[in-house]
């Protein structure tokens, strides 16, 4: 206690007669003890500053200051090094400036390339300008004789209605070079001479090589760009069939769309359309509820009947639209069904179903075949298996198939946008080759590729849209 006193006694003592009292208080502390403190007030918060620097505080913010105006000198200045910078301002510095170097260089390199391309531009159009000046100052030349002096007038196709002598004098002269002018005979006078001769061609008309056979057919040589004709409207369109008759019947004609979204485990709906037009606009004329649920997008059309493979099943429909029944159903002998031996993109495309100039046809593959492509001509009425090729192409490894004029061909790719027909089989002569004809998959998911033969045009489904390929047939 003394000596708490005696610091207050020498607090009073440092502040003087004129600053503000101390003050005393007693209590007891935590511990029970008697406890005395003092209170003095601080010269720094009663008073002003004691120097007009401002003290340390006005220092430190002068230093601040003095480090953000080298920074920006050398930020305006180009400077990337110094004792104020920090290494983190340095390194962004220099990131700056290599950027900007760089920048400086492309922009450079362009230039230069600019300018290359005008100085060419610049010397072609002077070369076209002197051409132009050297034509302008060339005379005009007479017209060349009727018979070339190169060509031996027995060769030249031309008989003479009259006296040959004439045609000598246009002859007479064809061993000189460069003297056009002494190809004109002086004596030859249309008007007053008595000799006038007349000359006749003698033209025979050569037929061209003809590219198709007499019923119209041959190999496929070339096929065109898609063209669009709809998108699905929802995700059940993703995948699907669209289809019209080569050779429809009552009460539907030649003109009608019909179309089966085929995403879904129940797919029964077939939608018709009265023309590509109503099909692109979104507009049905029939819908029609299948008895029986398709099986993925193997369907087609022919003489009035949509054929199609049953769902989980080797068993292939008939059904008539006219009678809106099955009209007639068959297994297809050992085929695959429901991912058995589908095409490359999956979609239980097990067997796929096409008509061509010759017929109905099945493209599918069995365990005897080892999952080698199959391709099978059927009876239009009763769904009966005619005759069978098996090819040497794997069905999995290609992506989708048609038929041609008895001829089969193959997709290899479903999603490359620039994809090629790559495999050809005749089945007027069991032989198979590997072709290349270019195909494209504008929408990059063909998901079905069919012929018809009445509008010579293959119908596809590419990733919700229905396209259109023109082909043009020929021998190879």
């Amino acid at each position: 206690m003394w000596l708490l006193l005696n610091v207050c006694v020498f607090c009073l003592l440092q502040y003087g007669e004129g600053q503000d009292r101390a003050t005393l208080w007693r209590g007891n502390n935590r511990s029970g003890h008697c406890q005395y403190t003092f209170t003095v007030p601080s010269p720094s918060e009663t008073s002003c500053p004691p120097t007009a620097s401002g003290g340390p505080e006005m220092e430190g913010l002068k230093t601040r200051l003095s480090l953000l105006e080298v920074l920006v000198a050398r930020l305006t200045g180009g400077e990337t090094r110094g004792p104020g910078l920090g290494a983190g301002s340095q390194a962004g510095l220099q990131e700056a400036l290599t950027q900007a170097m760089g920048d400086r260089s492309l922009l450079q390199g362009e230039k230069e390339h600019l300018e290359r391309d005008v100085e060419e531009l610049q010397r072609r159009v002077e070369e076209m300008r002197r051409e132009t000046e050297r034509l302008k100052s060339r005379p005009c030349y007479p017209q060349s004789p009727l018979v070339p002096p190169s060509v031996p007038l027995q060769d030249s196709g031309l008989r003479l209605a009259g006296d040959a002598g004439v045609l000598s004098h246009l002859v007479s002269n064809a061993g000189r070079q460069g003297d056009t002018g002494s190809l004109r005979d002086p004596a030859w006078r249309y008007g007053d001479n008595a000799g006038f001769q007349e000359l006749k061609a003698e033209v025979t008309e050569i037929p061209a090589p003809s590219t198709e056979d007499s019923t119209g057919c041959g190999e496929l040589i070339s096929i065109g760009e898609p063209v669009s004709h709809r998108k699905a409207d929802s995700i059940a369109g993703k995948y699907g069939v669209w289809m019209q008759d080569p050779e429809a019947v009552a009460p539907y004609g030649g003109k009608m769309v019909w179309r089966i979204d085929t995403v879904g485990s129940e797919v029964r709906q077939l939608f018709g359309y009265e023309d590509m037009d109503q099909l692109s606009k979104g507009y049905p004329s029939k819908v029609l509820l299948l008895p029986e649920p398709v099986e993925s997008t193997g369907a087609t059309l022919y003489r009035g009947s949509l054929y199609y493979q049953r769902r989980r099943s080797r068993t292939l429909l008939r059904y008539d639209l006219a009678s809106e029944s099955i009209a007639a159903r068959r297994d297809l002998p050992h085929a695959g069904f429901h991912g058995q031996f589908p095409y490359s993109w999956g979609g239980y495309t097990d067997v796929d179903l096409g008509v061509d100039e010759q017929g109905l046809w099945a493209v599918y593959s069995t365990n005897k075949a080892k999952g080698a492509v199959v391709v099978s001509q059927l009876d239009p009425h009763s769904l009966a298996v005619k005759r069978s090729w098996e090819t040497s192409i794997r069905k999995n490894s290609v992506a989708n198939a048609f038929v041609i004029c008895g001829r089969l061909y193959t997709v290899a790719s479903y999603t490359a946008p620039n994809t090629t027909i790559n495999f050809m089989f005749d089945t007027a002569t069991g032989q198979g080759k590997q072709v290349a004809l270019p195909f494209r998959n504008k929408y990059r998911y063909n998901s079905m590729v069919d012929y018809n033969p009445a509008q010579r045009k293959l119908h596809a489904w590419d990733n919700f849209h229905m396209v259109s390929y023109d082909v043009r047939l020929g021998h190879q």
